[in-house]
């Protein structure tokens, strides 16, 4: 596979990443914009018939294009989608059309396919100058221009005629998206951009848009005019905005100290850490990713470490190549890489070609994940491709390729953190960070699997419920999924002989997960081991109850209800 298929891959995407997500929606968080503002501007109207030529085009060549279209939604319904937008068309302005075409793309669900205003010169979008962000507690202003400093800091309460919830549940409806956290991440964004809030019918007029927000306790409203998208991006970077952030509470994190540098390190001498923030996976010129990192681990090894921490939550992608140098410098340095002195920081940023990082460092290092779920998943689709509409000139991205970076089994939406520390408005208004303090804390302690395993051999089994039950409501394994760390336990066990403990840990995870086909499954299969049929085709009869699909139960239902010859 060549150097050209990752960029074709990684680079568009993520140069939108870069660019859009880095500098408008994720950490550039002291930017501001110029106080004036753009009224929106009058994009020429298509005739009824352009946009159903373009709907039809649209319609022909997505198939075409991407790589298995119909991975989460079928033929029928993409069919209907199209044809329930053609039949609107004549009452629908604009805005109203994007919106539909942007419906449609969400429903094909993977992140590299979007309709994305950024790369859509000819659609003529703006922004508001708000810069929104979906914390632990709530939809909050975490910057904004100075003539909207009133509200900055406070918690979104309505948006034009419907409360945040309600305008969140509208947007989050037509964003692309890996999984819930690309969700989170866009829709934060897209709820700034006044064409795509007329579009949904969240606000009338997108040159008067109100905003209410719940300011320590006191609504505040303020009507925001728009700016022309050029102008706001290029405003990002001038540092001019009111921010959340009380610059006097403490130092800055690091993860705010240089968030536009693709990759850099520092040393904390005082806990003997190597923190290093990788924000694109890109090659910078006077150095490329190989002979950064080459540095740092030269520096690890002429220096006390006690723990090494990576930083990827604010990395879109770039070249997915570009990251083995990093892995196996990781691998070679027995110094770091083992468990409790390797971490991980991920996020809902973490996309792409930094996603394929989060997969290599699960499978071949020992790292220790921290934040929140990346935006990416394991295996996913990408290397997209333009479509360009004839008449409107709407540019709509198909994935090309399927990238499979982890096992093919992997169905996971994301790589999970095993110690989840989410960003709280008060956090960030504090200048702290809880993925940092979660690492500087880290102390080891036995797994769950390893208590389970433990208590079952030595005959004590009282408590061990409860116990996979407070596991489950601890904060910190908000993300964890037990269930497949006891099914593993559980064939751990069988495997080696022990097929009553076996039994024990299937059952225990089928009454902590109840509605979990999989989970009765194999506590059927147990069963059968064992010889008691009677148990294994009730197992089995509830798993196919919860998942009619599984033909393995289906067939071990068959096999065992067949009378002994």
């Amino acid at each position: 596979m060549g150097q050209s298929l990752a960029m074709s891959r990684l680079t568009p995407y993520c140069r939108r990443a870069l660019c859009i997500l880095l500098v408008v929606a994720l950490f550039t968080l002291t930017s501001g914009l110029p106080a004036q503002t753009t009224p929106a501007a009058t994009t020429p109207q298509l005739t009824v018939e352009q946009w159903r030529n373009d709907l039809r085009y649209f319609a022909e060549q997505m198939p075409k294009v991407h790589k298995n279209l119909f991975h989460t939604m079928t033929q029928e319904q993409f069919a209907a989608a199209v044809r329930k937008l053609d039949e609107q068309i004549p009452s629908l302005n604009h805005d109203e059309m994007i919106v539909g075409f942007a419906r449609i793309v969400a429903m094909v669900r993977d992140g590299h396919t979007s309709l994305w205003p950024a790369y859509n010169p000819s659609i003529g979008f703006h922004l508001y100058p708000l810069h929104l962000y979906f914390f632990k507690d709530g939809l909050f202003v975490r910057s904004a221009d100075p003539a909207y400093s009133s509200v900055v800091g406070g918690r979104v309460l309505r948006i034009g005629q419907l409360t945040a919830d309600q305008a969140y549940a509208r947007v989050a409806e037509i964003v692309n998206r890996d999984n819930d956290m690309t969700v989170r991440n866009t829709t934060a964004e897209w709820l700034t951009i006044p064409e795509v809030l007329h579009g949904l019918g969240i606000i009338s007029d997108v040159n008067d848009a109100s905003f209410l927000v719940d300011q320590q306790g006191a609504p505040v409203e303020i009507h925001v005019k728009p700016v022309a998208w050029e102008t706001a991006i290029d405003a990002m970077h001038q540092h001019r905005w009111a921010d959340a952030r009380d610059h006097a509470a403490n130092p800055v994190p690091l993860y705010l100290k240089d968030p536009r540098n693709n990759y850099w390190f520092e040393y904390l001498k005082d806990s003997r850490i190597v923190y290093v923030q990788y924000n694109a996976v890109q090659n910078k010129p006077e150095e490329s990713v190989a002979d950064f990192f080459k540095r740092v681990f030269q520096f690890v090894d002429a220096n006390p470490v006690d723990k090494f921490i990576l930083d990827i939550r604010l990395n879109g992608g770039g070249n997915g190549y570009l990251n083995w140098p990093l892995i196996y410098d990781i691998i070679r340095s027995d110094k770091v890489n083992q468990k409790g002195k390797l971490f991980a920081i991920i996020g809902r940023q973490t996309f792409s070609a930094a996603t394929m990082c989060a997969v290599y460092l699960e499978r071949h290092t020992n790292t220790i994940f921290v934040g929140e779920p990346t935006g990416g998943s394991p295996n996913g689709y990408g290397d997209h491709a333009p479509i360009v509409l004839p008449n409107s000139g709407i540019r709509i991205f198909a994935s090309t390729l399927y990238w499979q970076e982890s096992d093919p089994r992997d169905q996971r939406p994301w790589i999970p953190p095993q110690v989840a520390a989410e960003l709280t408005s008060t956090d960030y208004k504090a200048n702290i960070d809880p993925a940092m303090n979660a690492i500087l804390n880290y102390a080891p302690e036995a797994s769950l699997t390893e208590i389970v395993r433990t208590a079952i051999l030595a005959g004590n089994v009282g408590g061990l419920q409860q116990k996979i039950e407070d596991y489950k409501a601890d904060p910190v394994n908000a993300y964890r999924n037990f269930e497949a760390e006891l099914n593993r336990l559980g064939y751990d066990l069988m495997r080696d002989g022990k097929l009553e403990a076996a039994i024990q840990v299937f059952q225990l995870n089928v009454t902590a997960y109840p509605q979990s086909a999989n989970v009765y499954d194999s506590l059927g299969e147990a069963y059968a081991n064992s010889g008691d049929k009677q148990r294994a085709i009730a197992n089995y009869s509830k798993s196919l109850e919860l998942n009619p699909q599984n033909r393995h139960a289906a067939e071990e239902i068959s096999r065992l209800s067949r009378p002994n010859p």
